[in-house]
């Protein structure tokens, strides 16, 4: 029985369940295996700037949750940041992170904000700006990376400040880190979940059996990290399935992205048997219901790559974690132990993000599909509308 059939298994006895927040990190020498943080007070106050490609709501609340873990462990004293509703901006929270955050250990630097709005130009005026400021200003401590771009960018140049990439669907694909166990750069620490997608896959296959899966994804190298193509594809040859593609352009503003997302999913809903919604700018949660409706009309199941908030909007289903908290703590830990003196690239990269099957009931009944007994059983969340985020 091979790994994937021992997952249906799983689901058919209803056994499929979420870890907690604390579950054991996979990687040797990750947070998980070295205990909770030391709290003991540095020599100096950390000033951190951000930077990211443009706005994407994984990176809200992935930052956001990350602030929550930082207040957990005592570096800052308020990480109940708020989640802006109906837009992917970041700068509200990093804005009010640098307001509110308090605390005598981090500092969130207000004018070290840097996005580039999913422009290419920016993008390399942004990171040329960022690099100036740290040889010659000096006044940047650490640098959270969010996303491909920003990773990329800041994990490649010849700096010292330690960084963390961030929101990074495949960072070893991407080139930001040399591989699973090692960044490959003593000031570079990435957070990598290498299982998560081929889990989810085996997971929608052995519901809906499908023999063609329509992924879309912009076809650059940072395109195809953002989504895990390889892992889609190393997937896909395991359970025997074809891969419709359709191919866009996605790294771009807002508008558009989304306008291409939409024409690819248009397309893969009359080619496919499934649709896999992947990761990427063009899915705008205050824009799902317009997205989603090809999919309605042509009747078939759809899965979010990027996890649980997509399915309380509309996708059929998802299997990842509901609030991103494992996830902002991992990055938490990785931050406290760089604080306390250990060197990026030393502290592990794995995680497992918790493992949570969600059910969109109300797509469902527009697809005229009735789940099994044993699915719902399963579900650790349902829910019932499509709606736009905000609604």
């Amino acid at each position: 029985m091979n790994r994937f059939r021992l997952f249906h298994v799983w689901l058919a006895f209803g056994l499929l369940f979420a870890f907690s927040c604390g579950s054991a990190w996979a990687a040797e020498g990750s947070p998980r295996h070295q205990g909770s943080a030391e709290q003991a007070v540095p020599a100096k106050k950390w000033r951190v700037a951000y930077i990211e490609g443009g706005g994407y709501t994984d990176y809200q609340r992935i930052l956001a949750a990350t602030a929550k873990g930082l207040a957990e462990l005592g570096i800052i004293t308020d990480g109940d940041v708020p989640v802006p509703v109906g837009t992917d901006d970041t700068r509200p929270i990093w804005d009010w992170l640098a307001d509110h955050a308090g605390g005598d250990r981090l500092e969130f630097l207000k004018d070290g904000y840097y996005s580039a709005h999913w422009d290419k130009e920016r993008r390399d005026a942004n990171k040329e700006a960022l690099l100036r400021r740290i040889r010659e200003k000096g006044d940047v401590d650490m640098i959270f990376a969010f996303g491909t771009w920003a990773g990329l960018d800041m994990a490649t140049t010849d700096i010292s400040v330690p960084v963390f990439s961030m929101s990074v669907t495949d960072a070893v694909q991407a080139g930001i880190a040399s591989s699973l166990e090692d960044s490959g750069r003593d000031n570079v620490h990435a957070q990598i979940d290498p299982a998560r997608y081929k889990r989810q896959l085996a997971v929608f296959h052995d519901i809906f059996g499908f023999k063609k899966l329509g992924v879309p994804y912009e076809d650059t190298p940072e395109g195809r990290s953002d989504v895990s193509l390889a892992a889609i594809e190393e997937a896909a040859g395991e359970l025997g399935i074809e891969l419709v593609r359709c191919t866009t352009e996605l790294n771009v503003p807002a508008d558009q992205s989304f306008a291409n997302l939409r024409q690819c999913v248009a397309k893969l809903a009359q080619t496919s048997d499934a649709v896999y919604l992947t990761t990427n700018s063009g899915v705008q949660w205050n824009r799902m219901k317009e997205l989603l409706q090809p999919i309605i009309d042509a009747g078939v199941p759809s899965f979010s790559q990027s996890g649980i908030e997509e399915t309380k909007l509309g996708v059929l289903m998802s299997l990842s974690q509901s609030s991103f908290s494992s996830e902002g703590r991992f990055g938490a830990e990785a931050v406290a132990k760089v604080m306390n003196g250990a060197l990026p690239r030393s502290v592990g990269q794995v995680f497992d993000s918790a493992i949570g099957l969600a059910i969109n009931l109300e797509m469902a009944r527009r697809i005229y599909w009735d789940p099994p007994f044993e699915i719902l059983l399963a579900a650790d969340a349902i829910y019932q509308d499509i709606k736009n985020a905000g609604e």
